[in-house]
């Protein structure tokens, strides 16, 4: 009962703060304003601070460029931060990936995830956004910190980078960068205009005037009039700034490995009916002090019209449900869980057996999830991991230009002085 009441007003709260419930004065809305006013003070005294110089920023002898935004929620940063370390590294520098590592067992303490070619944490370690940026990049080393300055300078004492990307360091005033960019869901970018806990933003808007460019996720799923009014506003605050328009294009994958065997530890009823036909079964390896997993390409086509089900642990669920959908799937469950979730055997057991109920063909789930899950237990049924990539459409070009052009001007200044 307790349990219930936690969660109807966990979900009262993430509708008022997304601007899907509309709230009388007396209300819980009211309450969160007027707490996002005293935070929106803090906020405020702290960029004051570090603007006058009463607090200092620290530099590091290397270019840095950020990736951040200013909502709470998924705008696409980590694909974002993996598509510009590609960009750095075929432009012929070195580069390396500070993360903080969110809810992973390094956070607090820092460490190198990956020197670019062996993965040395797990993902409870690492935290799943770091370890699949470290699967994913190659030759490109991956170090989690909390204190963004300290796990910098790790990078440049194992690494020597010429350049570091910040995952998600908008809001992290105490490094000094030379590049910041920040992402907008175009199809929501500011919120419902209020700070949190009220709203969905971190800071207020005119934060965005310390970005050096943006980028509008998710741009083909927001309507003509959204579209013009993001770009509108950046412009009045942030005039001159480039915009980037970018899409969400899935990719699917398949895990690697193909033993036969039954989940360990988790039991299984079968449905009325005839058996499912039984997937292969895969898992993450741990090598020594490494630790991989292998994935393989999937073609989407051979999803077509099958019975699926999904699950995901995402700030926005609903998103990874539209995506399944657009796979020409029959999605027939859907299981949902909060940001960053660790599963435990209940909770895959309840995955497997209620997909084995509905006779579902495949069990899709994301890349952040998977990371999460790998090695846990086997699947009676086939999985498939469905990973997403940046696409910058016809401003690709453009932005690979404003990267090249901004690291040869960061380089020739450091040069000078």
């Amino acid at each position: 009962m307790g349990n219930q009441m936690t969660d109807k007003i966990r979900t009262k709260i993430k509708s008022i703060m997304t601007g899907k419930d509309k709230t009388c004065f007396f209300s819980i809305g009211s309450f969160l304003f007027i707490i996002s006013l005293a935070y929106g003070y803090a906020v405020k005294l702290r960029e004051f601070c570090y603007k006058t110089g009463i607090v200092k920023s620290k530099k590091l002898p290397c270019a840095v460029i950020s990736i951040g935004n200013i909502t709470v929620g998924g705008t696409g940063k980590t694909p974002m931060t993996i598509k510009v370390a590609q960009i750095i590294r075929h432009l012929g520098y070195k580069v390396a990936i500070i993360s903080r590592g969110y809810k992973g067992g390094a956070e607090k303490t820092g460490g190198i995830v990956s020197n670019g070619h062996t993965i040395f944490m797990e993902p409870e370690k690492a935290g799943d956004e770091p370890f699949m940026m470290a699967a994913k990049v190659e030759n490109t080393p991956v170090v989690v910190g909390q204190n963004r300055y300290k796990a910098g300078r790790l990078a440049i004492k194992e690494f020597d980078p010429d350049v570091i990307v910040l995952d998600d360091a908008f809001q992290h005033l105490n490094l000094k960068r030379d590049i910041d960019i920040v992402l907008l869901d175009c199809r929501r970018p500011f919120g419902n205009a209020h700070l949190l806990p009220r709203g969905i933003l971190r800071e207020p808007i005119s934060a965005l005037k310390r970005s050096n460019a943006f980028v509008l996720t998710r741009f083909d799923f927001a309507s003509d009039y959204i579209r013009q009014t993001a770009v509108d506003k950046i412009e009045s605050l942030a005039p001159g700034r480039p915009v980037f328009r970018s899409f969400h294009v899935p990719n699917l994958y398949k895990p690697a490995n193909d033993k036969k065997r039954m989940p360990g530890g988790i039991k299984l009823t079968p449905p009325p009916g005839p058996p499912p036909s039984k997937g292969r079964v895969w898992e993450g390896v741990k090598k020594g002090n490494s630790y991989t997993i292998e994935l393989q390409n999937f073609d989407s086509v051979l999803l077509h019209g099958r019975r699926v089900a999904a699950f995901s642990g995402l700030a926005e669920n609903n998103d990874f449900r539209r995506t399944v959908e657009s796979l020409k799937c029959d999605l027939i469950d859907f299981f949902e869980f909060p940001d960053h979730h660790k599963y435990t055997e209940n909770d895959l057991q309840t995955i497997i057996q209620s997909s084995i109920n509905a006779q579902a063909e495949f069990i899709l789930t994301t890349e952040k999830d998977y990371v999460r899950i790998s090695g846990k237990s086997s699947w009676p049924i086939e999985i498939v991991v469905v990973g997403i990539e940046l696409s910058l459409g016809d401003d690709e070009s453009a932005f690979i230009d404003f990267i090249k052009t901004n690291l040869k001007e960061i380089r020739k200044r450091r040069e000078t002085f």
